[in-house]
């Protein structure tokens, strides 16, 4: 018989490691707390409207594509998705509005129109943000930083001889300041930070790496919403023969000798022969591995920010806005010195607006629209939540309607909310934070949890936690990474 593995979490990357795994020969388990597969990754439906409850910005669909063409299957009888002109609506309080295009030569021709910054400006900072994914990416985001093997072959040996071209001495802010000459441009370039739940004012300019999956890469959308991702990869990994075990709490990681044997549920002991966790390495050392003496940088690593997130049913539609919509700050570093010292909402929050029904009319009425209206908060360290949610509300309708010059909360047809406290309680992010610990550093990358512990054989970690970066392919580059130290079963 094959070896077996089981797997903690459903979500992406818990997902993404089960298809890998078994086309490796494993059998594989995956046990999910929740009764839908997906983790952050889902999607619910509220009234007549239709959300996807995640992410919603879907870049390098390579990835989702490898995971088909590995098992030999065709990725497009599965899964299809667009390409989008437009990347994002940049919208300002005083009346500037700026259309991200894909194409680099319009939106470069854009900028020169709406700001002071000139196409040259910005060419020159997405030529350097490809400069640094081209340096970076085969290091930082496709291998363990914590493997020898890491550093001993030629593409580490190039990337850290050009190590002076990734910016790791400076901020983002420091950096972005002498690309641009437009505040506003600052501004959009200091965003990227939040892509990893960190701060442009701390994070080093390396992360200037994200514009280029974005902006050069390109960004797309699935034609099922994004939700179709989780539902593609599930009925693949089904066809492949992993079961899934939902409503499944596991309540312990079994230890013995040093090596992980096996997990236990509340009605049953499974034996495998390989663990994988997708939960956050903070609940995985505190709730199962109850005989475990967990890392101290687990428990005092700073973490990432945290999303508030109202799904509002729009009785209106804006031809005005999007697919993804930015309504900035006046202070933007005022906004970030209160997520992450202050530990509170700023009264002139960032807001963003997703709106699938852009692309996906049935998602929303006719006439009507899905929004999904974020913005970036701390993680939750005992603030008074509620008491936050109700002045968040008030500050992000002032935005919206003066943006917009509309009544924006009269348009409001139905309601529901996702805080730092349920994103941990549905999510087992602890603190509530969606990228494990922050990037605030030169070195946080290198800080992070392994994919393993030296200390526990048969036991290994995937998703946001043990990757240096967020969003779905960095969960999904997390799933190969692991699956790479992993032998066939056979």
């Amino acid at each position: 018989m094959s070896k077996k593995a089981g797997i903690v979490g459903a979500g992406l990357a818990g997902i993404a490691t089960a298809i890998r795994l078994a086309c490796k020969g494993y059998q594989v388990r995956v046990f999910e707390a929740n009764g839908y597969p997906g983790g952050k990754l889902s999607a619910f439906e509220q009234g007549a409207y239709r959300f996807d409850a995640g992410p919603s910005l879907f870049t390098m669909p390579k990835y989702v594509d490898e995971l088909f063409t590995l098992a030999g299957k065709n990725p497009r009888a599965y899964f299809n998705y667009q390409k989008l002109e437009e990347i994002c609506h940049y919208f300002w309080d005083d009346g500037v509005q700026l259309r991200a295009f894909a194409n680099k030569d319009e939106f470069a021709a854009e900028v020169e129109k709406k700001t002071k910054s000139t196409a040259l400006e910005l060419k020159k900072y997405l030529n350097k943000s490809k400069e640094i994914y081209g340096i970076t990416h085969r290091v930082f985001l496709e291998q363990s930083l914590h493997l020898l093997k890491t550093y001993t072959n030629s593409n580490t040996a190039k990337s850290f001889l050009n190590i002076g071209k990734i910016d790791a001495m400076r901020t983002m802010a420091q950096a972005n300041q002498g690309f641009f000459s437009d505040e506003k441009m600052v501004q959009y370039a200091n965003r990227f930070a939040t892509y990893n739940g960190s701060n442009p004012y701390q994070a080093p300019a390396t992360l200037n790496i994200i514009p280029h999956l974005e902006q050069n890469l390109g960004a797309y959308f699935p034609d099922g919403g994004m939700y179709s991702i989780t539902l593609a990869l599930l009925k693949l990994a089904e066809e492949l023969g992993v079961k899934f075990s939902f409503n499944q709490n596991v309540e312990e990681i079994i230890v013995k000798n040093g090596a992980v044997t096996g997990l236990k549920t509340v009605n049953q002991v499974y034996d495998f022969d390989l663990v994988l966790s997708n939960m956050d390495v903070y609940f995985t050392y505190t709730k199962l591995l109850k005989n475990f003496k967990a890392p101290k940088q687990i428990l005092t690593q700073e973490r990432s920010s945290s999303a508030l997130i109202f799904y509002w049913g729009i009785k209106k539609q804006f031809a005005d806005l999007g697919l993804h919509n930015i309504f900035f700050s006046d202070d933007y570093r005022a906004e970030f010195d209160a997520i992450f010292n202050t530990k509170t909402i700023y009264q002139d929050p960032t807001v963003y607006v997703n709106i699938s029904a852009k692309l996906k009319s049935d998602d929303a009425p006719s006439g009507c629209e899905n929004w999904f209206t974020m913005i970036n908060v701390p993680n939750n360290s005992g603030q008074n939540w509620d008491e936050l949610i109700t002045e968040a509300r008030e500050y992000i309708l002032k935005k919206l309607s003066k943006v917009l010059k509309t009544d924006v909360a009269s348009l409001i047809e139905n309601e529901s909310v996702l805080d730092p406290r349920s994103i941990e309680s549905k999510t087992s992010s602890f603190r509530g934070s969606l990228y494990g610990t922050s990037s605030n550093g030169k070195f946080a990358a290198f800080l992070r949890h392994a994919n393993f512990n030296k200390k526990l054989k048969n036991l290994y970690f995937v998703g946001g936690s043990v990757h240096p970066g967020g969003g779905i392919p960095l969960a999904l580059l997390s799933a190969k990474i692991v699956a790479d130290m992993i032998k066939p079963a056979k």
